[in-house]
């Protein structure tokens, strides 16, 4: 660039040193970013110590879904349900005591625990009243209470299934189930029909087996 006049050769001048000046003032920023950064560095490492690099990727093992658990009371609760389901197809006749009441009792028990039964050897402890029900109501009722009773160690049980007055033909409906449902039950040793003053032929008294060993 040639200059002209004196003037011309200042303002090269003037534009030489601004540039001269700017060119400093980046070179000194610069270096005052690097002297943060670096210092930055030595404030981490002061701080965290000396630090290696990991040789392998870092890696989070995680835990296998367990497998959901077995509801096994659940299980044990509708084997008992099925075991003790009452069968209205089971024919108890050939079961039965050929006697007035047809009486029932278990095989190896003898005649004399019919009699007591029939004679009120053994008070009546609790008592199911089936009148009204519908014939799966009175099934499910009545396994319920014979379990129950059997559990708490109940002996001697009253079933009112009625004498059938009030039924088509003044037959006693309920009277020939229970029968059959009471023989299918384990818990049952024996059952007669219920004296005059405890139901008479509307009623049966039913001894269950004893929780530990008879005395």
């Amino acid at each position: 660039m040639k200059a002209k006049s004196l003037q011309d050769l200042q303002a090269i001048q003037r534009k030489l040193a601004e540039q001269q000046q700017a060119a400093a003032e980046q070179a000194a920023a610069r270096r005052e970013a690097q002297r943060k950064a670096e210092a930055e560095r030595n404030l981490f490492v002061r701080a965290a110590g000396q630090v290696q690099r990991l040789r392998h990727p870092p890696r989070v093992l995680l835990e296998r879904d367990q497998p959901p658990p077995i509801p096994v009371q659940q299980q044990l609760d509708e084997q008992r349900v099925l075991a003790e389901s009452l069968s209205d197809e089971f024919d108890a006749s050939t079961l039965l005591d050929v006697d007035d009441a047809l009486s029932f009792r278990r095989p190896g028990v003898g005649l004399d625990v019919t009699r007591k039964l029939r004679k009120g050897h053994w008070s009546i402890q609790r008592e199911l009243d089936l009148h009204g029900l519908r014939r799966e109501d009175a099934r499910e009722a009545l396994a319920g209470f014979i379990r129950e009773a059997h559990r708490q160690g109940v002996r001697c049980v009253r079933v009112v299934h009625g004498k059938g007055l009030g039924s088509p033909g003044k037959t006693p409906v309920l009277k020939g189930r229970v029968q059959a449902w009471l023989v299918q039950k384990n818990e049952v040793l024996a059952f007669v029909q219920a004296r005059g003053d405890e139901g008479g032929a509307g009623a049966l008294v039913v001894l269950l087996k004893p929780q530990g060993p008879e005395r």
